[in-house]
């Protein structure tokens, strides 16, 4: 290399210093770009949750419903059973008193 002469890696970063601006703003548009890139795929996986959630809610409300029909009925046939026993004076026959009728 003659004397006075630079070197290209010296000459790319004099180049870049003098255009300093034009890097920062580079840098800036990258980095906004990875952020866009990351706040969508974090804002579609939260999306993904609630739909997932909505979903576990709506089943869990079905069998909700469910257990309220079942209580309804369970409790519907206790209060049979109570009215029998306390009003009427029912009770279950023994197996030695039970009558088996034949129809022909």
């Amino acid at each position: 290399m003659a004397k006075g002469q630079l070197s290209l890696p010296k000459i790319v970063l004099q180049d870049l210093w003098n255009h300093k601006w034009v890097l920062l703003l580079m840098l800036f548009v990258l980095l906004n770009a990875v952020a866009v890139v990351y706040y969508s795929y974090a804002s579609r996986k939260l999306i993904s949750e609630w739909d997932r959630l909505l979903q576990q809610r709506d089943q869990l409300d079905v069998e909700w419903r469910n257990l309220l029909l079942e209580e309804q009925s369970q409790t519907e046939h206790s209060r049979i059973i109570r009215i029998a026993t306390k009003q009427l004076h029912m009770k279950r026959p023994l197996p030695n008193e039970e009558v088996v009728v034949k129809l022909p």
